[in-house]
């Protein structure tokens, strides 16, 4: 059953299972892909089109090699941290005990607790993903030099210590600032790079929004599975901060978006009247925190975290619409 299916309200979505997935390379095929947790897709496409358009804005030409190579391996990397997310859950116990999941978006794939590929399996397919995400970047490193190669190893290296048992940046506190790192500011100024060849401080500004957006995506996701992986001993920040201090920073990350995008508006990186648009995602990110207030309600925080994928997608068309009017005027 596909996330858009109608349902009765706080239900939840059947998991894949075994017996769902035929023998055949379709077969196979189709669990490699939704291993890869493709809901969660737009995090790491949206801030490669974000920093192409402003690579563009500021050299003023379009590199659409470059731009297809940067967003295949930022995709790939992203779905290997996924399913090595997983991994990870799985080996601390966090995904096996998680009663209070609200699949597809928390818990994992269930791919290894239902039995549909074992933990080896998933390992070698998320090593796998990394691999083919390395074909793509030497691709780039022949195009644009060795600088690369820090943008993918900082890119890599916070996707794997943020599910990276005994490391695992997620358990203490540290996984929103890992991801707004590697699916905020890192993507946008590396692709701004390669279009451009500058990083500055506009660049930086302009990647912040989307940076607070994924950290949110996070933050709301941890709230479901506060009790698991407080069982486990991942101590998230939903773990450490409680629901009202959840809920503070919730509100706060979407703050700092909206400050971010009005500030660029302001030195007139962007059209000012294009980022004030930014004050209309307030509404709903403040009704989208009622759910982590409320913590327990299952329908609520399911429509809680829909909408702050809804929010951290429409935030990112803005910005790109904002940077490509820039460009044009």
């Amino acid at each position: 059953m596909s996330p858009s299916e109608a349902r009765a309200p706080g239900t939840p979505r059947p998991e894949p299972t075994a017996a769902g997935f035929a023998s055949g390379a379709a077969s196979r095929l189709r669990r490699r892909l939704l291993a890869t947790r493709p809901a969660f897709f737009p995090a790491s496409v949206a801030p490669v089109i974000i920093g192409s358009a402003w690579g563009y804005r500021t050299a003023g030409h379009f590199d659409w090699t470059v731009f297809i190579l940067a967003l295949l391996a930022t995709l790939l990397v992203h779905l290997a941290c996924n399913v090595l997310n997983d991994v990870g859950d799985e080996l601390t116990g966090a995904d096996r005990q998680n009663e209070d999941r609200i699949f597809p978006y928390t818990g994992g794939s269930r791919f290894i607790q239902n039995g549909i590929m074992s933990t080896a399996e998933m390992t070698t397919w998320g090593l796998t993903l990394l691999g083919l995400a390395a074909l793509p970047g030497i691709a780039l490193l022949e195009l644009r030099g060795p600088m690369i190669l820090g943008f993918g190893a900082v890119g890599v290296l916070l996707g794997v210590l943020y599910s990276l048992p005994r490391i695992q940046l997620s358990a203490h506190g540290l996984g929103e600032a890992a991801i707004a790192i590697a699916f905020g500011v890192l993507p946008v100024n590396g692709a701004a790079w390669l279009q451009s060849g500058r990083i500055d401080g506009a660049s930086l500004l302009i990647s912040l929004p989307v940076g607070m957006w994924v950290a949110a995506i996070l933050l709301m996701n941890e709230v479901p599975d506060r009790l698991a992986d407080a069982r486990a001993g991942k101590r998230t920040l939903a773990v450490r901060l409680g629901m009202q201090g959840t809920r503070a920073l919730y509100l706060t990350l979407h703050a700092l978006a909206c400050a971010a995008l009005l500030s660029a508006g302001a030195l007139a990186l962007v059209p000012w009247w294009m980022a004030l648009l930014g004050l209309t995602l307030l509404p709903g990110a403040w009704a989208a925190a009622g759910a982590v207030r409320e913590g327990t309600d299952r329908a609520r925080l399911e429509r809680g975290i829909e909408a702050t994928l809804r929010l951290h997608t429409a935030g990112s068309i803005l910005v790109v619409l904002c940077v490509m009017v820039a460009a044009f005027r």
